[in-house]
């Protein structure tokens, strides 16, 4: 199958995708902080990168499915009855805040040692 017609059904992926990592990611650096004190490994960092591509997973979702929307008449436009371009740039907009949240949670585990 290719992207476009699996992303065609998953027009909110990044929206969806990008808030469960958020969560995990926001989750396990809370798990992790006593373990990192202990170790001093940079394991918030590494965590975060990895949620963070399924972050941007999620966003490439929505934008192949907003892309395989060209053909759809505008949402605004009277004829234009389906929300799906809409949701789908919501996806892309979402997909990208969570990502990058989720690397500023990286950028954190960077500076501060898990001991603070």
């Amino acid at each position: 199958m290719k992207l476009s017609a699996i992303a065609n059904r998953l027009p909110a992926a990044g929206f969806g995708l990008g808030a469960i990592a958020w969560g995990v990611s926001t989750q396990l650096n809370y798990a992790l902080a006593p373990k990192v004190c202990l170790t001093h490994w940079p394991l918030v960092p590494v965590v975060s990168l990895l949620l963070a591509l399924i972050g941007v997973a999620g966003l490439a979702l929505s934008l192949a499915a907003w892309r395989a929307d060209a053909s759809e008449p505008s949402v605004n436009a009277p004829t234009g009855g389906r929300p799906h371009k809409l949701l789908a740039a919501i996806g892309v907009m979402a997909g990208a805040l969570f990502t990058l949240i989720i690397l500023l949670h990286g950028v954190a585990g960077l500076i501060l040692g898990g001991c603070e």
